[in-house]
């Protein structure tokens, strides 16, 4: 395994170079800016330009890029030890800090799989019945407003997945990797259903999760960013562990 830092800039190159396979590219310096057109306005934002390289000089980046993104709605989504120095810059500039999240990692290889339960099966979700399964799982899990959609059928391995567990036969809990750069995905969109949670359903699709990207995606690095301590405390006993910080900043409301 690599050392921190070093992770930190893998990962923080292959979010860009992933990102810029599907949002439009706003070149500003030592940011650029990956716009999803018509999208949810999070689905927008900044990240570090050359992952690794200390940021001295915003170079009128922040200028750019307000100009690009619709008014109000400029973000950063950055990895602090790809970029040192980028955070304290864009503070002073007049943007806020919104959050600050740990960022862990782990080897496929190094993957613990807990046992199965009784009575549960969990699979790679390869139809669109079973992606709209799983996409209903977790808008109810994360209490997204509204009726959950129907999904299509599910796109390339490469370019993200899902795995979804049953307990007799009743969907319970989804884990999902985004698409893959340069050997590296987040695991992202982890969620039990509410009355099943504490019975390790969590733990269980997160592994699976990891080790179906890598086992049919090619991924040799995946990372993640938990919602709190005790999500982290699940995700450590997959083989996760803590070896960077995300930064996001944003806009003063």
């Amino acid at each position: 395994m690599l050392e921190p830092d070093l992770l930190a800039v893998r990962i923080a190159t292959a979010q860009r170079n992933g990102l810029a396979r599907s949002k439009t590219v706003i070149p500003a310096g030592p940011f650029t800016g990956m716009l999803t057109e018509g999208g949810h306005p999070m689905a927008s934002y900044a990240v570090a330009t050359e992952p690794g390289k200390r940021v001295t000089d915003l170079a009128g980046s922040v200028e750019v890029l307000r100009a690009a993104f619709p008014p109000g709605l400029l973000r950063f989504e950055l990895i602090e030890q790809a970029c040192p120095g980028a955070s304290d810059l864009l503070i002073a500039a007049g943007l806020m800090v919104t959050a600050r999240i740990p960022l862990m990692t782990v080897d496929p290889a190094d993957v613990t799989v807990p046992e199965i339960p009784h009575g549960v099966t969990i699979q790679r979700v390869t139809t669109a019945g079973d992606a709209t399964a799983a996409n209903a799982v977790a808008h109810v899990a994360f209490g997204a407003p509204g009726e959950p959609g129907v999904s299509g059928e599910p796109g390339p391995v490469e370019d993200g997945g899902s795995v979804l567990a049953r307990l007799d036969g009743k969907p319970v809990a989804v884990a999902s990797w985004t698409g893959v750069a340069d050997g590296v995905t987040e695991i992202a969109g982890i969620a039990t259903a509410e009355e099943h949670r504490r019975k390790g359903l969590a733990t269980l699709v997160t592994a699976y999760a990891v080790r179906t990207a890598a086992e049919r995606a090619g991924v040799t690095l995946a990372w993640l960013t938990p919602g709190d301590d005790g999500a982290e405390k699940v995700y450590r006993q997959v083989g996760f562990s803590h070896v960077a910080d995300a930064v996001h900043l944003g806009e003063h409301p």
